[in-house]
């Protein structure tokens, strides 16, 4: 959700709540009705108060419009992957699918060893994936990760039609060499 819709979401449940702590204790008789009418005649009778909840009413019947008709269809993310639509139906392509297959597309690079993937998506939707991986000691980083990345993201785009934002690949370390001893 976006901030704004988030500060929007706060404002309106706050007047809500005020609204209806109002009717509960006029029910209750704990305020007098009589007690509220010349605050709410001086409110609605006087040009700059009632031109100001003229325009947070309509304001509010907007977005509430907004919500009831045009709400919750950008949300793609779930908990457990990404989810599709389209006219015949829902596929939920899960994260570890995505994590599997950008393992795979590293393992086949040489010189590439202990490949861990993470995928995620950030606050806009945008999918992320983070490759964690060794490398052997005769390798080039810059193009090897370079090549990885491209890889990954025409993969991905391949098989899911997904956008991939980044790929993030963190070389945690150089594998060691193993010197093969001649014994005499």
């Amino acid at each position: 959700m976006k901030f704004l819709d988030r500060f929007i979401l706060v404002i309106f449940s706050i007047i809500m709540f005020v609204l209806s702590v109002i009717t509960a204790s006029i029910i209750f008789g704990w305020i007098e009705l009589e007690n509220l009418t010349p605050y709410l005649e001086t409110g609605l009778s006087t040009e700059p108060v009632s031109n100001i909840i003229l325009g947070v009413s309509i304001v509010f019947i907007l977005l509430a419009l907004k919500a009831i008709f045009f709400g919750g269809k950008d949300e793609r993310a779930t908990k457990d992957g990404i989810l599709m639509e389209n006219d015949n139906g829902r596929l939920l392509i899960s994260k570890d699918t995505l994590e599997n297959l950008v393992v795979n597309i590293v393992n086949g690079f040489d010189g590439t060893e202990n490949v861990v993937a993470k995928v995620g998506l950030d606050k806009e939707n945008n999918l992320m994936v983070y490759v964690t991986l060794y490398v052997h000691p005769n390798i080039v980083i810059k193009d090897l990760t370079a090549n990885i990345q491209n890889r990954v993201k025409e993969a991905i785009k391949k098989t899911s039609d997904l956008e991939t934002k980044a790929v993030n690949v963190r070389v945690r370390n150089i594998t060691p060499t193993v010197e093969n001893k001649v014994e005499g």
